[in-house]
Formats: C-alpha cells, sequence, structure tokens
C-alpha cells in the first residue's frame, strides 16, 4: 500500500501481523476509555498560527542529558519488538542510529542489550521494571552500566499489568491460545516466513539469566504476570539510584506530588505516561496530566512524555504543552511491522517534515522556542 502519512503505516501493519500481535500492540487496558482519550486529548490542543513572522530556517535539533539529537525524539521501550519484523529491535536500534535520535531497548526485548549494541555500533538506553528478583535487576542495571547505556528508564506504573480484554479475544492469551497463535501465523505466511522462521531465536534475550536461553513467546505472558512486584515503593528509587550513576528516568508519572518525589529521590528526567493506555483505565491522558506537572517540576527534571503520539504536529502540541522530548512507541512499531527499518526512517521523515511545518506556521524557528505561548486557550 501507499504510504503518505504516518496513520498508513498502521493500516499496513494490521494487514501483515497475525491478529494476536497487532491487537496486542494496539490496545489498551479496560474498555480502552484511556487509550482513547490519548488520542482525542492531544488532537484538541489548539495551536496559535502566526503569519509574517519570517521564519526560513528551522532548527530541529534538542539535547537530552549532554547528548545531541537531530530531533526532540526518542524510539522508546516496546515490549516483544522483534516479533514485529526479524530481529526488530535491532532494526529499529539502526534506524535510530542513522536519524541521530536515542533508542530505547525493553527489558522484554526479544533482541537483547549486547546483540543491539553490537549491531548498531550505539548502546541503547535500557527500560527496566521492577520485579521480585533484585539479584537480576542488579546484574541488569551492571551489564548495561559496564556496556555505555546512555540512560535508564525505570518504568514505575506496572506493578501488576493492566486488564487486557483485547488480548483474550485475540489470542495472546486466554483459551488455546497457543494454538490460536500457531493458526493465525499460518495465516500470514509473509510474517511466518520472515519472523517465524528467519527472526530465530525468538528468546527474550535480557531475561535468559532468569528464564533460561529457551524461553520465549511461550513464557512471556506467564513470566509478567509472575514477576513484578506490586510491594514497589520510593525505597526502590534509591536502590535504584545508589547502583545507577548515570541519567535516571522515572517512567510512568501522573501526578505533580510523584513529580516531585522523584526529584526529591534524584532523578535525572520524568516520563509522563499511562503506559499508552495500557495500565488503568480511566486514568488522565499524558496530553492533560502534563502541563501541571511542567509547572511543578520543570526546573528540578528533564520531562519526556508519551502516549498518544501519531504524528509530528502531536510532537510539537506536547512540547508546548511542557515536554522537552517525546517518546514513540505504537508509532514506530507499526512502521517497523510495516516496512522494517526502513519504515521507521520513512516514518520519522515524516515527523519531521510535520513539525518543521507546523513550527513554520507557527512563526517558531528552534525546538527551545516551542513553550504554552503558541497554545490556543
Amino acid at each position: 500500500m501507499i504510504i503518505s502519512s504516518p496513520l498508513d503505516f498502521r493500516e499496513a501493519a494490521r494487514r501483515r501481523l497475525p491478529p494476536f500481535l497487532f491487537h496486542y500492540l494496539d490496545g489498551g487496558a479496560g474498555f480502552e476509555t484511556t487509550l482513547r482519550n490519548n488520542l482525542s486529548d492531544l488532537t484538541a490542543v489548539s495551536l496559535r498560527q502566526r503569519v509574517m513572522t519570517g521564519v526560513a530556517d528551522v532548527a530541529m535539533e534538542a539535547e537530552f542529558f549532554g547528548r545531541r539529537s537531530s530531533l526532540p525524539i526518542i524510539l522508546g521501550p516496546v515490549g516483544i519488538g522483534g516479533m514485529y519484523a526479524r530481529r526488530g529491535e535491532v532494526q529499529a536500534a539502526d534506524a535510530a542510529r542513522s536519524r541521530g535520535i536515542p533508542f530505547c531497548l525493553s527489558t522484554v526485548s526479544l533482541c537483547g542489550f549486547d546483540e543491539v549494541k553490537t549491531s548498531s555500533g550505539v548502546a541503547p538506553w535500557l527500560q527496566l521494571y521492577v520485579i521480585k528478583d533484585r539479584g537480576f535487576m542488579r546484574d541488569l542495571l551492571d551489564h548495561a552500566r559496564e556496556g555505555g547505556a546512555g540512560a535508564l528508564l525505570f518504568t514505575v506504573d506496572m506493578p501488576v499489568p493492566g486488564i487486557r480484554y483485547r488480548d483474550k479475544h485475540s489470542g495472546m492469551s486466554g483459551p488455546n491460545a497457543s494454538l490460536r497463535r500457531v493458526l493465525q501465523s499460518f495465516a500470514h505466511p509473509r510474517w511466518a516466513w520472515d519472523v517465524g522462521v528467519r527472526g530465530r531465536p525468538h528468546v527474550l534475550g535480557n531475561l535468559a539469566p532468569v528464564i533460561g536461553k529457551g524461553g520465549g513467546m511461550k513464557d512471556y505472558m506467564g513470566w509478567l504476570a509472575a514477576n513484578f512486584d506490586p510491594s514497589i515503593a520510593w525505597k526502590d528509587l534509591e536502590w535504584v539510584r545508589e547502583r545507577w550513576p548515570g541519567p535516571l528516568i522515572l517512567k510512568g508519572i501522573l501526578e505533580p506530588e510523584d513529580a516531585r518525589a522523584a526529584a526529591a529521590l534524584g532523578a535525572n528526567g520524568i516520563v509522563v505516561s499511562n503506559h499508552g493506555g495500557r495500565q488503568l483505565d480511566g486514568a488522565r491522558s499524558s496530553a492533560s496530566a502534563l502541563p501541571d506537572i511542567a509547572d511543578a517540576v520543570s526546573d528540578q527534571l528533564t520531562i519526556l512524555t508519551d502516549s498518544g503520539v501519531r504524528s509530528g504536529l502531536d510532537v510539537i502540541r506536547l512540547l508546548a504543552l511542557g515536554a522537552k522530548g517525546v517518546l514513540l512507541g505504537r508509532a514506530w512499531v507499526y512502521a517497523l511491522a510495516a516496512r522494517g527499518r526502513v519504515g521507521i526512517e520513512e516514518l520519522l521523515d515524516l515527523f519531521e517534515h510535520e513539525m518543521r511545518v507546523a513550527m513554520t506556521l507557527s512563526g517558531v524557528a528552534r525546538i527551545d522556542q516551542i513553550d504554552s505561548s503558541m497554545i490556543v486557550r
């Protein structure tokens, strides 16, 4: 199909992927109210159009924790990315390197930290969950630190997995899930050959020390349910801060008091996020939560955000609401599933063009000039 906008990648991914994978990526928690609000609240943000402002050259560069990025965009962590295209996390890291932006690897990626670093030549950022096995957390932290990971995203909004009704309908979980996934794979032969056969091993690379080298998709859902730790508390951040000397970013903040607590305990940044609407259905959208958090801690923390981002215009909206950078999640995985590394590069080209047009029409020449004055109140 012809790709003319970022939204086209979603439809291309839907056609290519077995339903259990597409809906796992596309769906949200419960009745998906927060998932919908992420989109609607963000697109409802109106920008002031300015004229005769003399914006001939637009500078798109940003800086994250002392390192330059060609765009105020990060490819955010997405679990089992390697199931959406052959060695998918490697392809994503390569695309990010080629465009000069950061890539963050999920704890539950198929491709492990070393594979991604070796292939792309750049150590990724690492996302870490709080799990019951603190020894595994310690070892993964130490390995990432020694491997030169640029930052640590510590996810704090997943003490238990959210309720995902869509997964039970699609075959990702529920009765006869394994059989349903196999049958769906046969019905999508291009994906089955490229990923199911040529994309082996289907092993959760970072988790091999705890679930074994044979652990793959069949162990994924069970491991998630059994190993997240609902006893997570602010003392766990103290433990991580002691072991991690680099940039520490808390992912999953929606309230100003939690943002203040993160700053007080030594975090360098936060991600204002509701996990893409995949955790507490009915939680605030990122777009609605962001301004209050920016007012509270923008002078203390680097504020990043995600959830509901589908276009370059959405990136500009979130920057105007108070973020310094935006993580892409579903958007880059749709593109990966549709066209691999090339798809992600095409997506970033589209995002950059949309951002450049929006900045020009808003009378803004540099990323650091984007602020709340651009928003129609």
